[in-house]
């Protein structure tokens, strides 16, 4: 592609070189200098760890034909073309745009955002929208999708060129939609820059990823960028039952939407029933039944309706195709055992949503089953949520096991005694730590009757454990069915 086209609606403060813009032929877009191949675009960005404007002579050497960057080298290539502009990082997504056609100005593209439930409602969209007859896309931290391709997930919001040739090939394919997860380290790292969002979603907001912002409000404020920088075009859809919920709407250009389960909203919804085969929903004054179950997805699908209803589709239309929905890989995925015991296995990994998943559980059952929660925290992660989730699987459990989760490059017992730091004293004697998470899972199948629930939170959908570096197939739901054939439960 030409430069002069790459360059398009792109604001640049100044250029070098002796060839005119659209004598520049780019074969490729690179960020990172060792993947420069011939006639490449530099785009020189500063990083937390590295600046990239570091790398220019060297992207240089290995064939890059025009360099963008905030600041000008104090050697000037001849027959390299430099492109100055104030902010590389937001300018890469306008060029990945441009390169790959503007594809999210072709498709109805939803982006959902929040601290639980983003790969959830991404994905009963995307299923929702395939039972109403429309080819879509997913971009989630699960998996990506295009129609009925499957592609693996490596981040929750893929890099912006990846963002842009998933999006292109989704055009490309027929797609009409396209319902990706919008994370906050997405947002602060302009990994959605350049994209044209039809309509922005807001699930909830709580304690996540502070070792990354490392303050609650920073997080809060990304979020809120979002939907700051949504068109007047756009629609913007918060949770009114959450506590920053309207917070999300304050600066918005967009139409503002609101669903709420307990207060008044644009969109209401009751549980009428629940158990653990599903729930009973009142949307709007309209009842259907659903085989998901739990309060947090009452909210997921409630946000399903919105988004659905504001892209122009009957009520009637989005209930049924709602009342088809499968549960979402690792989220309150169940299996009952041969003698009764049921296993719910949960992606859960923040207080909130551990809290919420507990919760649910406590609402359904009949007090005279008992509860084991197995769980753990993640290795090179927020460590202040450790014991706020010690504390709240103890209260909310008959039994807590304290176990590993992905411990990366921590010490596992360290961890585990972070959590345990957060048992209040009068629940001492309901928890216990085993680190070795099959013993773990072993251990609350022994402790197990008929009829008992086992949750087994924190992984879901992964099949992995990550210890000092290296990933180690463990999938949770292969581990209880492996362990139950063993112990002949």
């Amino acid at each position: 592609m030409k430069l002069t086209e790459l360059l398009n609606r792109i604001p640049v403060l100044e250029t070098h070189g002796n060839l005119a813009l659209s004598e520049v032929e780019v074969s490729e877009i690179v960020f990172d200098s060792r993947k420069v191949v011939e006639n490449s675009l530099y785009v020189a960005i500063k990083g937390t760890v590295s600046d990239g404007h570091s790398f220019i002579s060297s992207a240089i050497e290995k064939g890059a034909k025009a360099i963008v960057c905030e600041y000008l080298p104090e050697n000037l290539v001849e027959n390299v073309t430099f492109i100055k502009v104030k902010d590389s990082s937001k300018t890469l997504g306008q060029l990945a745009s441009n390169y790959y056609g503007n594809p999210s100005e072709k498709l109805e593209l939803i982006g959902i955002t929040g601290t639980n439930g983003k790969t959830s409602a991404t994905t009963l969209l995307f299923d929702v929208f395939k039972n109403l007859g429309f080819k879509s896309a997913l971009i989630s931290t699960v998996e990506y999708r295009i129609a009925d391709e499957i592609i693996p997930s490596t981040h929750t919001t893929p890099d912006i060129l990846r963002l842009n040739q998933i999006l292109a090939k989704a055009v490309e394919n027929g797609c009409e939609y396209a319902f990706m997860e919008v994370s906050s380290i997405g947002i602060h790292q302009n990994r959605i820059e350049g994209l044209h969002f039809k309509i922005a979603g807001f699930t909830n907001l709580t304690h996540d990823h502070l070792d990354y912002h490392k303050t609650f409000d920073e997080y809060l404020k990304l979020k809120r960028r979002f939907f700051d920088e949504l068109p007047e075009n756009a629609v913007a859809i918060t949770n009114m039952d959450d506590k920053n919920g309207t917070v999300m709407l304050q600066n918005t250009k967009a139409k503002k939407a609101t669903y709420a389960l307990k207060t008044l909203a644009d969109f209401h919804g009751k549980i009428l029933e629940a158990d653990f085969n599903g729930m009973l929903l009142n949307f709007n004054g309209k009842e259907f039944w659903t085989t998901l179950t739990g309060k947090f997805n009452a909210y997921n699908l409630l946000l399903v309706f919105a988004v659905a209803k504001e892209l122009g589709f009957h009520e009637e239309d989005i209930l049924q195709a709602i009342s088809k929905l499968q549960r979402v890989k690792g989220r309150f995925e169940t299996i009952k055992s041969p003698s009764g015991i049921f296993f719910i296995v949960d992606y859960a990994h923040t207080p909130d949503a551990l809290e919420n998943v507990l919760d649910s559980i406590n609402e359904i059952r009949t007090k005279n089953e008992r509860l084991i929660t197995v769980f753990g925290c993640g290795g090179d992660r927020d460590n202040a949520k450790r014991p706020e989730m010690g504390k709240i699987a103890s209260r909310k459990s008959t039994l807590a096991i304290i176990t590993s989760d992905n411990p990366r490059t921590e010490n596992p017992n360290e961890i585990i005694k972070e959590i345990e730091a957060g048992v209040e004293p009068q629940n001492f004697s309901k928890y216990t730590s085993i680190p070795d998470r099959k013993e773990a899972i072993k251990m609350a199948i022994k402790f197990a009757e008929p009829k008992d629930i086992i949750l087994v939170a924190g992984k879901g959908h992964e099949n992995y454990q990550e210890i000092n570096g290296v990933k180690h197939h463990f999938d949770d739901k292969e581990v209880i069915t492996e362990l139950l054939n063993l112990m002949g439960k």
